[in-house]
């Protein structure tokens, strides 16, 4: 199918939902579920990094400006940006056309930017990872 057909075929039978994420994340050290700006939120250290917006199907994620750029031109039926999110590092995901193969490592990086760097060693030490050490 052409490229014009993507937004259709991102459109899941079973949306995910904001518990669906809170699974995804769970697998994170010290995550925890609280709330940001009134809605639910993923935290960690009581550092928000993911959470629901107010229409409670869209989630809120940090990530990278130049990571929004990519994920705003490659699929921007599943990610977008309000104004208000222009000068945030932040993007808003549709989760009834997002689907976990994309979600869990953006999740991971959402992660990475508000957990202290000792909670960043210990995981990296336990999963092999080095995404975060300086090369």
């Amino acid at each position: 199918m052409g490229k014009t057909d993507q937004p259709m075929d991102r459109i899941t039978v079973n949306p995910l939902t904001f518990a669906d994420v809170c699974a995804l994340a769970a697998t994170l050290p010290s995550v925890e579920v609280g709330t940001s700006y009134g809605t639910p939120a993923l935290k960690v250290r009581d550092k928000a990094f993911a959470r629901l917006w107010e229409d409670g199907t869209t989630l809120v994620l940090k990530v990278p400006f130049a990571v929004r750029d990519h994920l705003l031109a490659s699929a921007p039926a599943t990610y977008f940006v309000t104004d208000h999110y222009l000068g945030y590092p932040a993007v808003l995901v549709r989760l009834g056309a997002a689907n976990t193969e994309e979600l869990t490592p953006l999740l991971e990086e959402a992660w990475r930017q508000v957990a202290p760097k000792r909670l960043l060693q210990e995981h990296e030490r336990l999963h092999g990872d080095s995404k975060s050490q300086p090369g």
